[in-house]
């Protein structure tokens, strides 16, 4: 069976009958399945019925552009063949074995990824997804230090299980956060709305990174065990980390024998225009925890790339974790036929070009053109705009932890425009796939440019 023969790689729009069965799979959700992060009676979720590329069928066969990349994990795209067909194969061959075995797609998946990182990082923990990966990185800086607390920043997004909720520094913490964690919550670095008074890149490097040296200091370094940073924060708002400053955090980390935890989980695997985002400014993490993009979400999988001096205090001591299905076959033959697609079709590049010379000339132009927008910034396929009720104030157009009609409407008009997008409080995401044909992105970029008047209006009547 050939890769384009293979089920669920057909790129037709959805059939009569797969619209009507569509709309049974949503009496069923209904009616049976728990939704994260949300109230239940309040959903009236969307059905996808199918997808390729960058598009997606909705529940009434309705094309939509996916500028989201779902959970900004699927970087390939939809039902690439290459990597269909990789999971078809391995199904075939051995679906599942226990993580004591060897098996060849681990095996394998292993050495691409280290071979992506820089020297000395040259082992592979497979988790299950990215929370778990950062709970397991946790865990390893502890028992490597001997020490337990752990600094992480406010806006950010670890993961939701339970140490990896309360190390987030989002308001999704709020309702889980027990005070019991170990954790110690520090300021970010973040320009556009500077928490030290910064007007400039130097000042907000110099501010912050003494911020987080004094806090350390107060809180006693021979008891901290890592400082975790999303590289370039996600879902808390793709601000990229100012010159100088993860210099200056592995510098601190070093002084004190902390563990520098770089959070790669959503900006790996290409989506900053590198393969992984840290490479960008030139530092070398203690440990790296990925997932999404590492399959492009097509089966599960996640992981903890280890520094050989982490690796060395596990030589001849047990590390106290395990999962029953790190390292899955399925997954791994994913991540390897991803890696492979990526490579070849060399869509890391790809990422840059589009951010270089597509994505950011016409956010750059909405800025221009719209006084809703406070802010855009980003890089590759990875990119924020802030919108705003006034622009001097940068009152945001939705709070901080919330939502707002405005927003909502936002949303409305860019969904009504075939866009499926990624938004968050006050800020419209543009993270589509890394392989994205230009005129797709350019489409919709210009819905996103259009449903724009509608924040505008709003901050006319402000």
């Amino acid at each position: 069976m050939s890769a384009d023969t293979l089920p669920g790689t057909e790129t037709l729009p959805p059939t009569a009958d797969e619209i009507e069965a569509g709309r049974r799979a949503y009496d069923l959700d209904r009616a049976h399945v728990f939704h994260s992060w949300s109230a239940q009676d309040t959903l009236t979720p969307m059905t996808i019925l199918k997808a390729a590329g960058s598009e997606v069928w909705d529940g009434e066969g309705r094309r939509l552009i996916d500028l989201s990349s779902q959970l900004v994990n699927t970087n390939i795209g939809h039902q690439h063949p290459r990597v269909v067909a990789a999971i078809h194969a391995q199904a075939g061959k051995l679906c599942t074995v226990a993580p004591q075995y060897v098996n060849e797609a681990r095996s394998e998946a292993a050495r691409l990824i280290t071979e992506l990182v820089p020297d000395g990082l040259d082992h592979v923990f497979f988790t299950n997804a990215g929370a778990d990966a950062v709970e397991h990185a946790i865990r390893m800086a502890r028992l490597h230090t001997g020490r337990r607390k752990v600094f992480a920043a406010y806006r950010s997004y670890h993961g939701g299980t339970d140490l990896a909720i309360n190390v987030t520094g989002d308001p999704r913490r709020f309702p889980n956060d027990n005070g019991d964690a170990g954790v110690v919550h520090f300021l970010p670095a973040y320009l556009y709305r500077s928490y030290f008074g910064a007007t400039t890149e130097a000042e907000e490097t110099e501010r912050a990174l003494k911020h987080l040296e004094d806090m350390i200091v107060l809180e006693g370094p021979s008891n901290v065990a890592a400082v975790i940073l999303e590289t370039v924060p996600g879902t808390a708002g793709i601000f990229g980390p100012p010159a100088g400053y993860l210099e200056g955090v592995r510098e601190i980390t070093r002084k004190y024998g902390i563990m520098y935890i770089a959070d790669e989980v959503m900006a790996g695997f290409g989506r900053t225009g590198e393969w992984f985002a840290f490479q960008r400014w030139g530092v070398v993490p203690d440990l790296v925890t990925f997932a999404k993009g590492v399959t492009s979400g097509y089966v599960p999988l996640g992981g903890v790339i280890i520094s050989d001096p982490v690796f060395d205090t596990f030589r001849q001591r047990a590390y106290p974790g395990g999962l029953t299905y790190s390292g899955h076959p399925l997954a791994c033959a994913a991540a390897v036929a991803t890696i492979g697609a990526m490579r070849d079709e060399r869509m890391v590049e790809n990422a840059k070009r589009l951010g270089e010379d597509v994505i950011g000339p016409a956010l750059e132009a909405m800025k221009a053109k719209h006084p809703s927008v406070g802010d855009v910034r980003g890089s590759g396929v990875f990119w924020a705009i802030e919108l705003v009720k006034d622009r001097q104030t940068r009152e945001p157009l939705a709070a901080y932890g919330g939502s707002s009609p405005e927003m909502n409407a936002v949303i409305a008009e860019i969904k009504a425009g075939g866009v499926l997008p990624f938004a968050n409080f006050n800020r419209v995401h543009v993270v589509p796939a890394l392989n994205i044909p230009d005129d797709q992105l350019r489409e919709a970029l210009a819905v996103v440019d259009h449903a724009l008047d509608v924040a505008d209006a709003a901050v006319a009547r402000a």
